[in-house]
């Protein structure tokens, strides 16, 4: 029997109806299955809707909580100053772009704006250039992708890598080989058998879910002996390492033409976006072709001119302060954790990790603080190995010295309860 289209709906057919309709449920049952066995080994993610500004007290779903689960390490998200600089950047220069940025969408906000990141970072790069991009997960991608010329390239990655700079070394279609995390020895020896022409190393700077950093001095040296690019992730380094804020670079006073530098800019900096930094050629380079940068709408000018305020606090004397109270919080955070059965991780920066072991003891955990008032994020694979997830209390400039307690005296009891749990049940 032929199918009859009436009003735009096949009918006619009702047994060939009938099987499309059969089809349509099974998809959408088969994702459901595998929601059921997300939600059976702990590891549904749910969002929580925040009413207030970005701040360590905040209103979320209707509750007040003290928060220290965000990345806005210098507390300028919602800077007086910024929201200032949004406002004016809204009235001169409107509300979207309009069009990409080889088109007519490059605002004098965004130009001015990479002038100002390049110079920034100049100490650190020969011949500086930057790109702002609408997100660093966009920056990471537009990077890999266009550095890997060809398939003559092969892309070394390192093992505990934010998922963008996986996805980009996947997107690139090179030959990818990742390197165990901090073995610059391994990576060596990979580097000395490659045979392609083209040599891409990939690091964070801070690794986002252990918060320590990357010895970028060794793995520098080793880029420029085998000839090959660094891309370093800078997003939890840039706005709060260094003197003045610049980063890592600045952190470890290092410089290379082989460096390509990738800072986020709503973390430290409060607004948002990222830029990539490099040699004037390796810009070029990403102008004319990476794909993530030319095939999309630019951010809007007003978030590029805001920007340039969220730098100058950074690099003045407001930026030092802060930073300087961020160091005190951390050291606080450290010595003041006594743990029997969880561990704490060596991190000197503002991400400061606690590893409790399985998905549901996670939850439990976490449920707990939140009970409390106390908003940590709650880590679980595949963001981390399985049997290590974790708290990952992340500090801001703008916490205070009895917030930073009140969240350590809370982890130590709940340590302290589990210990003795655990005892008895070892005595049971």
């Amino acid at each position: 029997m032929t199918d009859v289209i009436k009003n735009g709906t096949i009918v006619g057919n009702t047994s060939n109806n009938i099987r499309i309709a059969s089809q349509r449920r099974s998809l959408v049952q088969g994702l459901q299955q595998e929601l059921d066995i997300l939600d059976q080994k702990h590891l549904l993610r749910q969002r929580r809707t925040v009413e207030t500004p970005s701040a360590p007290s905040l209103r979320a779903d209707g509750r007040d909580l003290l928060a220290f689960c965000s990345n806005d390490y210098l507390g300028l998200a919602a800077h007086p100053k910024l929201a200032e600089a949004l406002q004016e950047g809204a009235s001169l220069y409107g509300v979207g772009s309009g069009a990409s940025h080889l088109i007519s969408g490059h605002s004098r906000a965004h130009a001015v704006l990479e002038e100002r990141l390049a110079e920034f970072v100049s100490p650190y790069i020969e011949n500086a250039r930057a790109l702002y991009f609408c997100t660093g997960y966009m920056a990471n991608l537009a990077v890999i992708t266009a550095l890997a010329i060809n398939k003559d390239t092969t892309v070394f990655s390192e093992a505990l890598n934010h998922a963008s700079l996986i996805d980009g070394a996947r997107l690139s279609r090179a030959a990818v080989q990742v390197f165990p995390h901090r073995d610059y020895t391994a990576l060596e020896r990979m580097l000395q058998q490659c045979k392609t022409k083209h040599r891409v190393v990939v690091t964070d700077s801070v690794f986002s879910m252990d918060g320590n950093i990357a010895e970028l001095a060794p793995l520098l040296a080793i880029c420029e002996q085998y000839d090959a690019w660094l891309i370093v992730d800078d997003a939890h380094g840039f706005g709060v390492l260094g003197e003045h804020g610049r980063g890592v670079l600045e952190h470890l006073q290092i410089s290379s033409p082989n460096l390509v530098y990738m800072g986020t800019l709503g973390k430290a900096a409060g607004v948002g976006g990222a830029f990539v930094a490099a040699h004037s050629t390796v810009i070029e380079w990403l102008v004319q072709r990476a794909r993530a940068y030319i095939y999309t709408t630019a951010a809007a000018p007003a978030l590029a001119h805001a920007l340039l305020t969220s730098i100058d606090i950074i690099s003045g004397e407001e930026g030092q302060q802060r930073r300087a109270h961020l160091q005190k919080l951390i050291a606080l955070f450290r010595n003041g954790l006594h743990l029997q059965v969880w561990q704490g991780m060596p991190s000197d920066t503002a991400i400061q990790p606690v590893v409790i072991g399985n998905n549901a003891d996670m939850l439990r955990v976490a449920g707990n603080l939140m009970d409390q008032g106390l908003w940590v994020g709650a880590i679980r694979p595949p963001t981390v190995p399985v049997g290590t997830a974790r708290l990952r209390a992340t500090l801001s400039a703008a916490h205070t010295e009895v917030q930073v307690l009140q969240l350590v005296q809370a982890i130590n009891r709940l340590d302290q309860m589990s210990y003795v749990a655990q005892c008895f049940a070892e005595v049971a």
